[in-house]
């Protein structure tokens, strides 16, 4: 068979298993059959991919967050499971090295996604059958078909089983194609459609080689250009710089002036920093204490967006610096040295910005922005040493951004494989008499932590009649029935699990749902 049919074929067959798998269900033991036949597809349509090891890895990276989606389900590892299978079908279909870039050549495969599906479907006029040839099957089909319809019925007036068939056999119809018009429903019509355009982005690759052309004249290790070809190379970088240094960026003298300017800049800017980590050090690293009457928010959590945005500029100003032919210029060595220090000052910034999240938590306990300014201190922390070795080895911003982009693949993948909303609802009730509780933000998290707030509900009673001897206003206590919330979020979860079926099976379900089991709020199934 032709590939570009085969390749049809499996998208409408994909485009069919996706509709059978995943409408009204959610995401979870169903995926696995999808994933299952995508890969397989995949695989079979781009053999030679399997000998590149990027695509390997990403494999076993996009495994690991298929197997949390079955055991965690949390939105986390489901956002994991799409991005690394769109970018496996990247790096499986072009020639790429950085996620950047396989991302492009993805989004273009799903705008290109109608033209790849229709442009293999082509009738080749040699193979047409002709219309008188159509003409005679139907001449000869028509007498029999009438004789068969006439002894039909004269046979079912005569034998009353024969009767009784037929009429068993027309029930059989008569639901068969009522469900057969409620399966193609204009909602389940537009749901298959939408498994067309998942399906063929992830199978049909685009003719419109756009990014892999453009990436393939790319390198990590820098090349020193004469300065036509700079200027040329860097276009309205360039031209910036020419408008901030006016002449002094032309001539036979511009390395050494953006140089000069390089190593005075980072100066003043080391000592700048110098002072604020000398403070932190001290009111963050030595002295620190709670403040009475000072909110901890203000006292400690204020500021830090601040901070990280600073962090997230130093290194730019360091691309900025050494750009081009200025890491060739032999007496670069202070400039070198003036960025080696900034790299260390702004690491201890993270530090301190560690430390003001960690006071955050001791005190209010884990949510969501606390655990996200912890892995994006720690992606931070990659940039600042591959800004460093970028510095230390000549190389060029590509190597930059396309080494972060796979510590943040990793960083993705690893996250997936702890349920944070289970951690977090650990953590703050295990500490409840030390931290302040925010119940309401508890009762927010999913379903996987019911069990523990349904565990723990003395506390989150004691918190409800704290909050409401102290309040005034009808509307605040309203706000505050935690115990009826949370009754609530129980029998919506018991309600939800009657509508699924096996392919919404997912282990965290299985384990809230047995619990509350146990407890008689949710029957027993007995062919469980």
């Amino acid at each position: 068979m032709n590939k570009d049919l085969v390749k049809v074929v499996l998208v409408t067959a994909g485009a069919v298993l996706f509709n059978l798998v995943f409408w009204n269900e959610k995401l979870a033991i169903n995926t696995v059959l999808f994933d299952a036949f995508l890969l397989s597809a995949l695989f079979c349509l781009y053999p030679q991919a399997r000998q590149h090891a990027t695509v390997n890895w990403l494999l076993l990276g996009h495994l690991v967050c298929l197997a949390m989606v079955v055991v965690h389900n949390t939105e986390l590892s489901k956002i994991a499971f799409v991005t690394t299978l769109l970018l496996l079908a990247g790096f499986a279909e072009y020639a790429h090295r950085s996620v950047w870039f396989a991302g492009g050549s993805m989004l273009m495969n799903v705008i290109m996604v109608a033209a790849s599906f229709v442009e293999p479907i082509r009738f080749n006029r040699n193979r047409t059958i002709k219309r008188a040839g159509i003409s005679r099957v139907i001449r000869f089909a028509v007498f029999p078909i009438i004789l068969l319809v006439v002894f039909f019925f004269i046979y079912q007036g005569a034998n009353t089983v024969f009767s009784e068939i037929a009429g068993q056999i027309g029930i059989q119809l008569e639901l068969f194609f009522s469900h057969f018009f409620d399966f193609f429903s204009w909602q389940r019509i537009l749901f298959l459609l939408l498994g067309l355009l998942i399906t063929g982005s992830i199978l049909l690759k685009s003719k419109l080689d756009f990014f892999s052309t453009r990436e393939a004249r790319l390198h990590d290790g820098l090349q020193r250009f004469r300065k036509t070809l700079r200027q040329k190379r860097e276009g309205a970088f360039f031209q910036f710089v020419e408008v901030v240094m006016g002449k002094m960026a032309s001539g036979m003298m511009a390395l050494k002036n953006e140089n000069t300017t390089g190593i005075i800049s980072l100066v003043l800017l080391n000592v700048l920093l110098l002072v604020v980590n000398v403070i932190d050090v001290n009111f963050l690293w030595i002295h620190f204490q709670y403040k009475e009457g000072e909110p901890v928010y203000k006292m400690v959590h204020e500021g830090t967006e601040l901070l990280i945005v600073s962090i997230v500029l130093a290194m730019a100003i360091l691309l900025f610096f050494f750009k081009g032919n200025l890491n060739f210029y032999k007496r670069n060595k202070w400039l070198k040295y003036g960025a080696y220090a900034w790299i260390i000052q702004n690491a201890m910034l993270v530090s301190s910005v560690l430390l003001r999240d960690y006071y955050y938590i001791l005190k209010h306990g884990l949510a969501y922005k606390r655990i996200g300014v912890l892995f994006f201190l720690l992606m931070v922390l990659v940039g600042l040493v591959t800004v460093f070795l970028k510095i230390w080895n000549r190389k060029t911003n590509y190597f930059l951004f396309r080494v972060n982009a796979w510590a943040g693949i990793v960083v993705l993948v690893l996250a997936t494989t702890i349920h944070w909303d289970e951690m977090i609802a650990g953590y703050n009730l295990k500490r409840k008499n030390t931290v302040d509780l925010d119940v309401s933000f508890l009762l927010s998290l999913s379903d996987k932590a019911l069990p523990l707030l349904d565990t723990n509900i003395v506390a989150l009673q004691k918190r409800q009649n704290d909050l409401h001897a102290v309040a005034t206003d009808r509307a605040v206590v309203c706000d505050t029935c935690y115990i009826e919330q949370l009754k609530q979020r129980e029998m919506a979860f018991a309600q939800k699990q009657q509508q699924l079926s096996w392919l919404s099976w997912n282990y965290a379900d299985a384990y809230t749902k047995k619990y509350f089991q146990r407890k008689g709020l949710i029957s027993v199934n007995k062919s469980e």
